[in-house]
């Protein structure tokens, strides 16, 4: 008997535009001491081996990328603007390379509509351009959602200045991904020995802490709807709900704010996660356990990850067929608001 094919939707899937890298290797030869400028100045200004491994192949939107999809049994990419987007400029130029990238990516999705999904970028150094824009993305140009590279300045979200940005995102009904850059200087001085400063370890503390100090500030009594994104297995969050619980009863009796909810009711009911950079077949097992089904995706992480592991991992995994097609496409197609197959 023929077994159809299962659809695929790659949840993280990063992409630049030739504009917005010739910005970042201008910034890259400035004397920024950021620990974004630790991989930046490799891949922007840096020798051929980074370049062509990511350089390339984020530039490339059409032959070469379609062919490592087609090759790997991927049907769909959904595409965000590859990290730190626009977080790194002054506010009016951040504020039109967010447009132009916005622009760019409605145009490929048009050209490929089967193929593209796409996350919108804004400028969180201007709130109201960034609502505006937000806006824009979704009612006109028909984005799934949102991308932000977690602090802007080293200010989070849960500060009040950036609480339009979420009233959007929840009154717009899309989520928002948040995806790791550099920690801020708080966090960074530690990151910056060993091979720390990225992925290896500092992206997963930089976002961990981020989503942290949204559920414990409170905004998600404020706006109950609102739906947010971690990749990278949920950059292990979910792992400490139990300890963040308790002690954030604790903390709560000494003065941090009060909560409606208990921390874990949060990150079940508004965020949802994906597997991007993390093949671990016991985080996926405890991931579904702790959150459900319903709140994990799949995902690659291209081309900062090869896509053929991330899909055999998935293939693999002991889940029921149910749960996997849930996984690979119709958690994704739900919260991203992308049209099933018929």
């Amino acid at each position: 008997m023929h077994t159809p094919h299962l659809r695929r939707i790659a949840t993280e899937e990063a992409f630049c535009i030739p504009e917005i890298a010739e910005a970042l290797r201008e910034l890259s030869r400035g004397p920024s001491n950021s620990i974004d400028m630790m991989l930046l100045r490799k891949i922007y200004d840096g020798g051929t081996t980074y370049q062509s491994s990511f350089l390339a192949p984020l530039l490339d939107v059409g032959a070469g990328r379609l062919q490592d999809m087609d090759e790997n049994g991927v049907d769909m990419q959904l595409l965000s603007l590859t990290a730190p987007g626009v977080q790194l400029f002054d506010a009016d130029t951040a504020t039109e390379l967010a447009t132009v990238a916005n622009d760019y990516l409605a145009s490929l999705i048009a050209a490929h509509p089967t193929r593209y999904a796409g996350l919108a970028s804004f400028a969180p150094q201007s709130p109201k351009r960034a609502v505006r824009e937000m806006c824009r993305a979704v009612e006109q140009l028909q984005l799934n959602g949102f991308i932000v590279n977690s602090h802007t300045n080293n200010e989070y979200l849960d500060e009040p200045k950036y609480w339009p940005i979420l009233e959007a995102a929840e009154a717009l009904d899309r989520c928002l991904y948040i995806h790791p850059r550099g920690p801020s200087e708080m966090l960074s001085g530690p990151m910056r020995d060993y091979g720390m400063f990225a992925a290896l370890w500092a992206y997963g503390v930089e976002v961990g802490t981020h989503a942290v100090r949204l559920i414990l500030s409170g905004v998600f009594d404020r706006f109950p709807r609102l739906r947010i994104c971690l990749g990278h297995m949920g950059e292990a969050v979910h792992f400490w709900l139990w300890r963040i619980d308790f002690m954030s009863q604790r903390a709560q009796t000494a003065g941090a704010p009060k909560l409606q909810l208990k921390p874990s009711d949060y990150f079940r009911r508004n965020f949802v996660i994906t597997t991007s950079g993390q093949e671990s077949p016991l985080a996926l097992d405890f991931s579904i356990k702790q959150l459900g089904i319903d709140n994990v995706m799949w995902a690659i992480d291209y081309p900062y990850q090869p896509s053929a592991p991330a899909v055999a991992f998935m293939d693999s995994v002991d889940v029921t067929p149910a749960q996997r097609a849930q996984l690979y496409h119709g958690n994704a197609e739900r919260i991203f608001h992308i049209k099933p197959w018929t």
